[in-house]
């Protein structure tokens, strides 16, 4: 399982002209999630618990040592299975490793129920739809997270 996490002033996704998801007026975390043939429960349990304590927002000293629900966040979590493609083998990327859609579905649901339950508010894109997704990076700030 592998996440894009960016620390952002503003985000939201569109599906067909429609806001269906987005980070409230504090800003937050976007999360682009891809799920991996093979993932299970337990590397969403990992990869939720990994978001919701991250520690990428200032404290008073300047460092980055504070997570989203210290600093009164929210989090937009998007699935993308495009982040499992693979293009080692020339320039156009194979998805084989990533998970079916019946298979990320319910991964990437158990995702947002776990931060969730740390208290933070969670929206999300829509499974299985062309989005447009707007995300306004703050720092820039990206990390990579893989679970294996």
């Amino acid at each position: 399982m592998i996440a894009v996490v960016q620390r952002c002033t503003r985000g939201q996704v569109r599906v067909a002209g429609e806001v269906v998801g987005r980070l409230l007026d504090r800003g937050g975390l976007t999360v682009l999630v891809g799920v991996e043939t093979g993932d299970g429960e337990s590397e969403a349990r990992r990869l939720a618990e990994k978001i919701a304590k991250l520690r990428i927002f200032e404290d008073a000293a300047g460092k980055m040592n504070l997570s989203v629900a210290e600093v009164g966040g929210s989090v937009l979590v998007v699935s993308q299975f495009t982040l499992a493609g693979d293009a080692s083998g020339g320039n156009r990327p194979s998805f084989t490793g990533a998970a079916r859609p019946e298979a990320a579905e319910p991964l990437v649901a158990e995702i947002v129920e776990r931060i969730r339950s740390h208290g933070l508010h969670v929206e999300t894109g829509r499974f299985r739809t062309e989005m447009e997704v707007d995300i306004l990076n703050s720092g820039p700030v990206t990390i990579i997270l893989r679970v294996p």
